[in-house]
């Protein structure tokens, strides 16, 4: 038998993924649906590209709901416990500053399955949370990233 990933997020990220879902479904089926229909309504379907098209985009959208489906079924909140507690973890935000130019940076440390860099948002499988976890402020750290070794120095835990 199959072991299912979980996917660890915060209750954010679950409603975030909820949402999408639910647009998925609701909004977006009917329009590739109506796409398909009018490409069908050109003609020959062996070189119709919009009806190509369509049906592509079809593909992509159901794929994504069963994904969103499994990543939301097999779902575990990020929740603070004792243990963690002043300490860089899942769900936490953390900032530091790169050594030693001093440059400041700040990301919020999530599981994979919400994981945006450009919303701040990195995976806890990423090279940087993977070094940061368990710190805490004040520690010196040393992140292997691919274009090689930084030193951070952790100013803030939220």
């Amino acid at each position: 038998m199959m072991v299912e990933k979980v996917f660890p997020m915060t209750v954010e990220g679950k409603q975030k993924l909820e949402q999408e879902l639910e647009h998925l479904k609701t909004v977006k089926r009917k329009e590739v649906v109506e796409r398909i229909k009018i490409a069908r309504s050109f003609g020959d379907l062996s070189e119709n590209s919009e009806y190509d098209s369509a049906k592509d985009e079809q593909a992509f959208v159901e794929g994504r709901i069963t994904t969103i489906e499994n990543m939301i079924r097999n779902a575990k909140i990020i929740e603070e416990d004792a243990n963690s507690a002043g300490k860089v973890s899942l769900g936490k935000t953390v900032t530091f500053i790169e050594l030693p130019d001093g440059e400041e940076e700040t990301y919020t440390i999530v599981g994979s399955a919400e994981a945006d860099p450009f919303e701040g948002k990195i995976s806890n499988d990423s090279p940087i949370a993977k070094s940061l976890l368990g710190k805490l402020v004040g520690d010196r750290v040393t992140v292997q990233t691919p274009g090689g070794d930084m030193l951070v120095e952790i100013t803030k835990i939220d």
